[in-house]
């Protein structure tokens, strides 16, 4: 059965768990392991629900947070290097690679070795997670906010995602519109029988080209607001003018909007037209005007900056509880076949967090 010993390097601790291969619906072996290492630490109450195991401490502080972070990675590639993890320089920097090295096993091993903190300066609620990168039906914290809220009771949250070892505050809205415009189906040969709906797509698609993007400032950070088409679908057969063209649209929207704010401002941009809901998720606020915020800000002294996709501090937000995103390794890598982690940001996010609770 795989082991990790949480006296090794911050590291070493990220490699044995990389090696561990927990490919999403298929955590089981991690999260034993996971359980396994923690159980004899007598400081922590450790729980298990499903692939998802939980830490907590029980010191009776004036302040509770959450450390949170999820135990499984994407699918593996044909590419060698995937698994298992190597260590080597690449261009004079040193690097661990592999699946996971980024997202997010760097992050959770942070999170092993802050649980070996005996005395934290506020009670400590460590979250390992299953099932992020798939469907939510699955996600662990989802699932765990459904059965066992009191387990995620706190004052402030965060997701060691990875962020470049910088704070990056909440995170944006997504939403997906469809925008259907009708036509009058006829033979091709005779086009003056029908309407083709695809051509008046182009009014749909001059409109979101012309749309000028929004900076929104939240909570002191500016986040850039997107509005984009992402698809578009129509006609029957090549010899057929289309009577329906459908155009997918997402809108990144900045977290001072909830979802019907953002629905009306897309509207705006499309008056008149009927706009079809598909899928959206809610942002959340960094609450970086909060004393527990504003504390792990000043303890790590780090660079702050937005969360210009959506992670799921998210679902903390909408918990009631403010979170950030903070974690080694550059995001652009994630999933990625050169998906590789600079070393000093594993030993960086690790001595910030200890740090702040010390």
């Amino acid at each position: 059965m795989p082991s990790l010993d949480l006296t090794a390097d911050v590291v070493t601790l990220t490699q044995q768990l990389c090696d561990i291969e927990s490919v999403s619906h298929d955590e089981a072996a991690i999260a034993d392991a996971i359980e396994t290492a923690l159980t004899p630490l007598r400081h922590l109450e450790v729980i298990r629900r499903g692939n998802t195991v939980i830490a907590r401490t029980d010191l009776d502080r004036d302040e509770r947070v959450v450390l949170a972070g999820h135990i499984d990675t994407v699918p593996l590639t044909s590419d060698p290097a995937n698994l298992p993890t190597r260590r080597e320089s690449v261009g004079g920097v040193d690097v661990l690679w592999g699946r996971g090295t980024v997202d997010m096993k760097g992050g959770v091993a942070v999170q092993l070795k802050a649980a070996l903190v005996e005395e934290p300066s506020r009670d400590v609620t460590f979250l390992f997670y299953e099932a992020e990168e798939v469907d939510a039906v699955y996600n662990g914290l989802q699932l765990l906010a459904e059965s066992d809220p009191q387990l995620l009771a706190a004052d402030f949250a965060v997701l060691l995602e990875p962020t470049n070892a910088m704070v990056e505050g909440g995170c944006k809205g997504t939403m997906r519109v469809e925008v259907v415009t009708k036509g009058i189906a006829a033979h091709s040969a005779r086009p003056w029988n029908g309407h083709n709906a695809i051509h008046d797509a182009h009014e749909v698609l001059a409109a979101l080209a012309a749309h000028e993007e929004q900076t929104v400032t939240v909570d002191g950070l500016d986040y850039h607001e997107a509005l984009q088409a992402v698809g578009i679908s129509g006609g029957i057969a090549g010899n057929v003018i289309p009577d329906s063209c459908s155009v997918l649209v997402n809108y990144r929207f900045s977290p001072d909007k909830d979802a019907e704010a953002a629905l009306a401002y897309v509207q705006t941009v499309l008056p008149g037209r009927e706009l079809h809901l598909r899928d959206v998720a809610e942002g959340a606020r960094p609450g970086l005007d909060l004393p527990a915020a504003q504390a792990f800000v000043a303890a790590l002294d780090v660079p702050v900056g937005p969360k210009e996709g959506w992670t799921d501090v998210a679902r903390f937000s909408a918990l009631g509880i403010p979170a950030v995103n903070f974690g080694p390794g550059d995001p652009n890598l994630a999933h990625h076949d050169e998906e590789r982690c600079p070393v000093e940001q594993i030993t960086t996010a690790e001595a910030a967090v200890l740090r702040w609770l010390a």
